[in-house]
């Protein structure tokens, strides 16, 4: 028999020892190999989301991952205003209808969208009156809200209604300019009216850094909605991180600002342009940041596959066009602690 070093003999000792150690405290948890982001967030009490594409809901490719990987969906642009009420006596929502019956199909919690500064239909930009834009926001909150009664589990009341200038904090949008600062108010008002049980979100991008003068006039609106009693529940930071949006170094201390405020803070459409290994970084650490805050509830990634992004030359969420899992999503994935379990030698 051949007689090892002694260097060698003992690191090969400590190794087996360390092993074996590591064996009695801990092992592999049962069905890891089957671990999923979905059921890695609720293993945290939090949800794992996908904004969804109604199109796409007859591509078993792209079923067998939502069903598989998420707990929660949001239509990506089914339930913007223009797609809904494209015109005033006009109403659609079989595209929208179609996630909500999935979702539901299937377990799945469903975040819906109401006002935002995109997907609002010409004729509600077209009104010139103050009391004809009035009418036309309410009839549609509740009219909305009252179709998904029951099924909508959360709502982005209102989003991206700040602009990116500080100079001009608010977007110059026909509710700004015909309603003034109050139309935020006005909105949140309305959907509480339409449904008293359901959560209400303010959301937006470009909020992730709390320094920002952007996320400061967000901060000041809904602390001043908290004080007053305007019907508030959460805030949503949308986290479309990229060169012009950089991922910031006081990420947790903002959702902790925003949470401080007595809002639940939701990731809303993470996505990450890059490539290995940044792109993985950076998603681990948004989501372990988000495990780390305790009113942050979940997170949403702002699609399934690369193909089918908003921005698929950026290459942004955590499956390739093949939807096979990228670096991106096992970086993902281990930002959820695995529980250990004691076993016995």
């Amino acid at each position: 028999m051949a007689v090892l070093p002694l260097r060698r003999l003992l690191a090969v000792t400590v190794a087996v020892v360390c092993a074996a150690a590591l064996a009695v405290i801990t092992q592999t948890p049962a069905g890891a190999a089957d671990e999923t982001l979905g059921s890695a967030a609720a293993r945290t009490g939090r949800y794992f989301g996908a904004a969804v594409q109604s199109r796409l809901l007859t591509d078993t490719a792209y079923t067998t991952v939502l069903d598989r990987e998420f707990t929660s969906v949001t239509p990506e642009f089914e339930m913007w205003w223009d797609m809904i009420q494209p015109s005033r006596n006009v109403w659609n929502f079989p595209p929208a209808d179609r996630i909500v019956e999935y979702a539901q199909a299937h377990g799945m919690r469903v975040r819906g969208r109401l006002i935002a500064s995109y997907g609002v239909p010409n004729w509600v930009s077209g009104l010139t009156t103050a009391s004809e834009v009035n009418t036309a926001l309410v009839t549609f909150i509740r009219t909305v809200m009252d179709h998904y009664r029951g099924k909508v589990d959360t709502w982005d009341v209102v989003g991206e209604a700040f602009s990116d200038n500080p100079s001009v904090p608010r977007r110059r949008n026909v509710f700004q300019v015909r309603l003034g600062d109050s139309w935020i108010e006005q909105a949140f008002r309305a959907a509480r009216a339409a449904d008293p049980e359901v959560r209400l979100c303010y959301n937006d991008y470009g909020i992730e850094d709390i320094d920002k003068p952007k996320s400061q006039s967000v901060l000041r609106l809904l602390r001043d909605f908290k004080a007053r009693g305007v019907p508030l529940d959460c805030v949503g930071l949308e986290s479309h991180f990229n060169s012009t949006f950089p991922y910031p170094a006081n990420f947790r201390r903002t959702l902790e600002t925003f949470a401080s405020s007595g809002l639940d803070v939701h990731l809303t459409e993470l996505d990450v342009a890059g490539t290995a290994p940044r792109q993985g970084e950076i998603y681990h650490s948004a989501i372990s940041t988000c495990v780390a805050v305790t009113r942050c509830k979940g997170v949403t990634v702002f699609g399934i596959a690369d193909h089918q992004s908003w921005r698929s030359a950026e290459t942004p969420l955590l499956f390739d066009r093949y939807y096979n899992k990228k670096p991106a999503y096992f970086a993902a994935l281990s930002a959820f602690p695995m529980p250990l379990t004691r076993t016995t030698p």
